[in-house]
């Protein structure tokens, strides 16, 4: 099943150690994802990081891509429209 991205939002913020906005996006006209954090890579460019809930000492994921293509796919948008709004 080929996965689509839709509905891509950006919110920048003014820079905190290293996150620099937030993202949310539809995945195959079915699920709404939020809280994805954009950072900047130490060396250039950009990563995203999923959110998590802290019980106890840990922190638990509330969802992330359990695979490369699908990680990267969603990666690939999210940077993509980042990018287009910061050069505006």
């Amino acid at each position: 099943m080929e996965q689509k991205i839709k509905n891509i939002q950006i919110i920048p913020i003014r820079p905190n150690e290293g996150l620099v906005g937030f993202a949310s996006f539809v995945l195959n006209d079915s699920f709404y994802f939020g809280s994805i954090g954009i950072r900047t890579r130490p060396l250039g460019g950009f990563r995203l990081t999923y959110p998590t809930r802290k019980v106890g000492d840990k922190s638990l994921p509330i969802f992330h891509p359990i695979n490369k293509t699908v990680s990267d796919l969603i990666e690939q948008e999210i940077i993509a429209k980042f990018e287009e709004i910061q050069s505006v």
